[in-house]
């Protein structure tokens, strides 16, 4: 029987880092074409912009009810199976003209991208005293993948059409598919009991650990602004005066994956105990990213400045809360997962609709107060747990 004591293929963290990426890319892919999808399915930009919440709501509700089987089940044929399933509802997809069928197909895309963070806590398994770097390589996979989705999206709508979008990424993830069955290790699972009491441990661990609620809560405030942010620049950039198309504004998210590169420095920090002061330290630059735009919504330099450390801000938050849940219960990293990545893309899934509620009513402005709203309270949230850590 293998384990994860088991010697390792150098490239396996590479490979898990960019199979995560190709996962989870395929929630964003819609967010910079949000406009075109919806002109081809005669639907508004408040009806297509319910494509986005309902694949991260499917993400959300992927994370509580099919991550903990990642501690029950063997892990490598879990992500296998997902995978299968997710390549069917992306050749789905790229076939499907109803605007019905695509909500539904949105939910199971998101559903079914539940093994990039089956993936990641077992990076976090593979080698505990390089436990901060591993999960910030596999993150930063993650990151690369869901800024990389913007940019690819926004060229491949430009160049053939939105619906070659989905049918590519099939072909990729079904590529992934074949090698993380010949690469990916076995990991012995260390949960025996059944699937409801897998549920209730998993919900168990918000009462044990306060530093799981607090870092949860953290990552559902970040992760909003992040949602809400690249979802309202879609209709930002599209709008006078910038009237930027879908490739253009694709582009944008080159910069992001620049700042996402960064961000597993902090990941090197968590390891070395700096948790609370990096923590103070990248949720500010997410407020003075949001105030910058706030100030120059117009100017290119200013945006890119922004979107630059407003991801750095975001993704090595992530990064560090990785870091800590992952070192509070050695056999339970996909149920603190599943917690502290439900209630994250719960943030995703209000953030995206809040910020697609202020563009209705109030524009980019309303917007980017809003976002600043939620970077306030992540602010206060560390500022509180930093005062009550555990």
């Amino acid at each position: 029987m293998t384990s994860d004591k088991q010697d390792l293929h150098p490239a396996i963290i590479p490979l898990m880092a960019v199979s995560a990426g190709i996962i989870v890319a395929n929630i964003y892919y819609n967010q910079p074409i949000l406009k075109e999808i919806g002109l081809s399915l005669h639907a508004d930009e408040n009806q297509a912009g319910k494509i986005s919440m309902l694949s991260q709501l499917g993400y959300g509700l992927g994370m509580f009810f099919l991550l903990p089987l990642g501690d029950k089940l063997n892990r490598k044929n879990l992500i296998l199976l997902l995978c299968g399933l997710l390549t069917v509802v992306l050749t789905l997809f790229a076939l499907s003209s109803s605007l019905i069928v695509i909500y539904i197909l949105s939910f199971l895309v998101g559903l079914f991208s539940v093994p990039a963070q089956i993936i990641l806590p077992m990076a976090a398994t593979l080698g505990k005293h390089n436990r901060g770097k591993n999960v910030g390589q596999v993150f930063s996979g993650i990151l690369v993948g869901i800024l990389g989705a913007r940019v690819l999206s926004g060229l491949l709508t430009q160049w053939f059409g939105w619906r070659y979008v989905y049918g590519i990424s099939a072909i990729m993830v079904l590529t992934i598919s074949i090698l993380l069955k010949a690469y990916l290790p076995e990991v012995t699972p260390k949960f025996k009991g059944s699937y409801l009491s897998l549920l209730k441990s998993t919900l168990s661990l918000v009462k044990e650990y306060r530093v799981l609620r607090q870092a949860a809560l953290l990552g559902a405030f970040t992760f909003g602004v992040f949602c809400s942010f690249w979802t309202t620049l879609t209709f930002h950039l599209s709008a006078q005066p910038l009237n930027y198309h879908t490739g253009t504004i694709g582009l944008f998210g080159l910069i992001a994956i620049g700042g996402a590169l960064v961000a597993p420095y902090f990941g090197k920090l968590a390891d070395k105990g700096n948790v609370y002061n990096s923590l103070i330290l990248t949720v500010s630059m997410i407020i003075g990213s949001i105030i910058l735009i706030k100030l120059f919504p117009f100017s290119v330099p200013v945006l890119i400045i922004s979107i630059f450390f407003l991801d750095i801000g975001v993704q090595a938050t992530q990064i560090t809360n990785f870091t800590r849940i992952y070192s509070l219960h050695e056999h339970a990293h996909s149920r603190l997962n599943t917690i502290y990545m439900t209630t994250y893309f719960i943030g995703a899934a209000v953030g995206t609709y809040f910020g697609l509620l202020s563009w209705k009513f109030g524009g980019w402005s309303l917007s980017t107060w809003q976002m600043l709203l939620w970077s306030g309270i992540a602010l206060l949230i560390v500022i509180i747990s930093k005062r009550y850590k555990s």
